[in-house]
């Protein structure tokens, strides 16, 4: 772009405007300022916040603290008071001259000592009760006709009571009351005394604690409860309406304060609950209400709160002014830096930036923009190399090479001419030829990767001395894939071209006194005929190139069937992931005989694919596929799964009957996989030794290390395992007495032969005495007539398997076939005794 048309662009653009006139709006040291103080006073309200809540959380908790301390101590100056009294009484009912009153019935005796004790010790109510608990004497004042339902209520209970003294209502007044017995030697009678809980005693309680103390009744009925009365109370005369009503409010739902407020101050308050021995009918309650102001703990903390206010203050004028002179050193030299990097966002590389001569972060940040214009010119220079350019060979790479193709046929189409028109239709046509580099891997791997970075400047070398057009391009798409863009071709052009190709890497590339022979795979698509755009043309090459690496033709020409089957594959593996979700695979059963027996003791699972459109697909339609893409491992999992689930409703009278589930190279190769079986057998509560797993020779040779280490450990659950298709594999003698298995399972290529070829029957009998020798089990496969069947049971094979005992059958059929089959065994036993011609197909 011109830099005039810049300039008019940045004048236009308001946001330019902004940059280039810092002064406009609020300037960035205004908002350092600002800010500043804005975080600041932030910080300092929340430091008032925490240390408000702190000071009051800390006064709650050391008043909370202070008043459960006021509860004990108001709980001990009661038992003080009943211990006082108990001591009193018992001093009483000890007395010589009293116990013979008491004896004697004299009465004005006993009134006498009953006044002259409770004097003594302030006892409010003295009296004589007789064994039969009725009042017997009262203290002079006293009235009986009052003081004998109190005694009929709770002189049994405190005659029972562990505690030294109860309190109970005497007319609606509450006393602590204490329940002596008299003996001369038996009981003849009881001495009871009471004192007032009164003002005296709440009086004791505030010298002692400092605590405000009130005491509080009221009476509950069936219609609710009436309003709380006080009968003592340290409290000024004032602040008694006030605590009424705040308990009113508590009584009804719920204070609307936590603390009481009176007179402006603030009482925390704490009940303590008396219990009463008696319980008049308008259920009489008492307490104890403890207060504490709030107000006194708090009042040495609102001096520091002030002294605090103040040093913010102060504090908010000093950093304001500190920030104030901050910012503007900061925004001065910044000012001239942002002129100076407009022109740097205008793609200015080459005029040097303001340096700053001080050496603080200002100055660091013009040096660092000074050296960023530095790099950011050379990277750009860099950039356009690596977008378009492979670094090593120096050729295009696949984006230029892309951009080229796309070129090349713009510039070709005819209008009104669809790009799938024959060439011949086309006065120019274009082609595009991808070549891989043969074995390539195994270059890196023997020779290291630097050799083979060598190698490919080599190939690159040799491609562009082909002698092409010059608008024709050679390029690397990627690691060792090439492509040649031939601008002036057809098909026949480029099948000859890459023939040439093919000859000349005929000859081996010498590299370091170290000669390598190469050979490349070529694909071959033509415009307008294979493809009608540049991806298309690209994709169609490589599928070309990869369908001649595959058929190890050296060179092929792009074809519509190529593409159909990869996407046959990828429609095969997204109808299995259908079918494994859908309900479409069957599980199918092939008994197994055992020799001896001639009764189904074992059976073969099998998958089969119920499509809905192409009907019942067999296993080596799907099974291989499964196995190439990984896929198999969910289809294991899925027969190990039914067999399972369909386990117990195959064992038949006790007998133990055995499943076998074939294995595939991944399986051994997931570690995870015993882990998982693990999880399925415990969901159906299967034994692992119902199971017999079939391992192949060639899966356990893929990698023996680690198809060991997954057999051990199925081998160690308690799993069966057998070898399957033994014999056909080329190391398994080796490996044998290394594997933990149970039996060996001969392949059906010899046991189907077994009666024609000679060489196929003697090496089923050496694997049937191999197996037994190494006290394993034999299964012969593909038992399809009685003559083998026979062979088989005279050389001791163990079991047998084959479409002449049964072909595979659904799993629900099986228990129906094996009825029939035991019961068909026991006609032919009948009929033959134990030697039976042949099993029953």
């Amino acid at each position: 772009m011109h830099p005039d048309s810049r300039e008019v662009r940045r004048a236009s653009d308001p946001g330019n405007a902004n940059l280039a006139n810092p002064r406009r709006g609020w300037g960035l040291s205004s908002r350092i300022v600002a800010l500043s103080l804005v975080l600041l006073l932030v910080v300092q309200a929340a430091v008032f916040a925490v240390v408000q809540a702190n000071i009051e959380r800390s006064a709650r908790q050391q008043i909370t603290q202070e008043l459960r301390v006021d509860e004990n101590v108001w709980k001990r100056l009661l038992d003080q008071n009943a211990q006082k009294l108990n001591q009193a009484a018992a001093l009483l009912a000890a007395d010589f001259g009293f116990r013979s009153a008491v004896t004697s019935g004299d009465t004005a005796t006993i009134r006498s000592v009953l006044d002259n004790h409770g004097a003594r010790i302030g006892a409010s109510i003295t009296a004589l009760i007789d064994s039969q608990m009725q009042l017997s004497t009262a203290g002079e004042g006293q009235n009986p006709q009052a003081l004998q339902p109190l005694v009929a209520q709770i002189a049994a209970r405190l005659s029972r009571a562990t505690a030294g003294g109860q309190i109970a209502f005497l007319n609606q007044v509450p006393y602590q009351f204490v329940l002596v017995p008299v003996r001369a030697p038996v009981l003849v009678g009881w001495v009871l005394m009471g004192f007032p809980v009164g003002q005296a005693l709440l009086d004791d309680m505030r010298a002692l604690s400092g605590v405000h103390v009130a005491l509080l009744s009221s009476v509950s009925s069936g219609t609710g409860s009436s309003s709380p009365q006080v009968f003592a109370s340290t409290l000024p005369a004032q602040s008694i309406d006030p605590l009424l009503q705040w308990e009113t409010r508590s009584a009804k739902g719920g204070s609307d304060t936590p603390q009481l407020l009176v007179a402006g101050e603030s009482y925390v308050v704490h009940h303590v609950q008396i219990a009463t021995l008696n319980a008049p009918v308008d259920q009489l309650r008492l307490q104890t209400v403890l207060l504490r102001s709030f107000d006194e703990v708090v009042a040495p903390f609102r001096q520091t709160q002030l002294a605090l206010a103040w040093v913010t203050a102060l504090g908010v004028v000093l950093f304001g002014l500190g920030s104030l002179f901050l910012a503007r050193r900061v925004t001065t030299p910044l000012r001239s830096l942002v002129a100076a990097s407009e022109k740097l966002g205008q793609g200015y590389y080459d005029t040097p930036l303001p340096v700053q001569s001080s050496r603080d972060e200002i100055g660091d940040l013009a040096i660092a923009f000074d050296k960023m214009r530095v790099n950011i010119g050379a990277q750009q220079s860099e950039i356009r190399q690596l977008a378009f350019w492979d670094r090593l060979t120096g050729l295009p790479n696949r984006v230029r090479f892309r951009d080229a193709v796309h070129k090349a046929i713009a510039e070709r189409q005819v209008p009104g001419n669809p790009a799938s028109a024959p060439a011949d239709a086309l006065q120019d046509g274009l082609a595009v030829v991808t070549l891989d580099v043969d074995r390539f891997k195994l270059v890196n791997d023997v020779l290291g990767y630097a050799f083979g970075d060598q190698v490919l400047e080599a190939v690159a070398k040799r491609l562009t001395n082909l002698g092409l057009h010059a608008n024709d391009m050679v390029a690397r798409l990627a690691g060792n894939e090439f492509a040649i863009l031939l601008t002036h071709s057809n098909a026949q052009a480029a099948d000859t071209l890459a023939h040439r190709v093919l000859k000349l890497f005929e000859l081996p590339v010498a590299i370091a006194e170290q000669t390598i022979d190469l050979s490349v795979s070529i694909g071959i698509a033509s415009w307008p005929g294979d493809a009608g755009d540049a991806d298309g043309l690209l994709s169609r090459a490589e599928v070309a190139m990869y369908a001649a690496k595959t058929r190890t033709t050296g060179v092929q020409r792009y074809t519509a069937a190529m593409d159909s089957s990869s996407s046959l594959a990828l429609s095969l593996l997204s109808e299995l992931r259908h079918a494994l979700e859908h309900q479409e695979l069957r599980l199918f059963l092939q008994p197994k005989i055992a020799q001896l027996e001639s009764r189904p003791k074992a059976a073969e699972a099998l998958l089969r694919w119920q499509h809905p459109v192409r009907g019942l697909i067999q296993p080596l339609e799907f099974i291989p596929f499964a196995e190439q893409t990984g896929f198999v491992r969910k289809l294991t999992l899925w027969i190990f799964t039914e067999v399972a689930r369909i386990w117990h409703t195959l064992q038949n009278e006790g007998e133990p009957f055995q499943v076998a589930i074939n294995l595939s190279t991944r399986d051994l190769l997931d570690p995870e996989f015993a882990h998982r079986l693990d999880v399925i057998l415990a969901q159906y509560q299967v034994p692992a030794s119902g199971l017999c797993l079939e391992i192949t020779e060639s899966a356990i040779m893929d990698d023996p290390q680690r198809a060991l280490t997954t057999l051990n450990q199925l081998h160690a659950r308690g799993f069966k395992l057998s070898i399957d298709d033994f014999g056909t594999g080329y190391s398994s003698l080796a490996y044998l007495k290394e594997l933990p298995v149970d039996q060996l399972k001969i392949d059906k290529s010899f046991v189907m032969a077994m009666e024609k070829i000679e060489g196929d029957a003697m090496i089923v009998r050496s694997t049937i005495d191999l197996a037994h020798n190494l006290g394993l089990t034999a299964v012969a496969e593909g038992v399809e007539n009685a003559v083998i069947y026979h062979s088989l049971k005279k050389l001791g094979c163990d079991e047998a398997q084959g479409y002449f005992i049964s072909k595979p059958m659904p799993a629900d059929q099986f228990a129906v076939w094996r009825i029939g089959w035991n019961a068909k065994l026991t006609d032919n036993r009948r009929d033959f005794g134990q030697s039976i011609p042949m099993p029953l197909a």
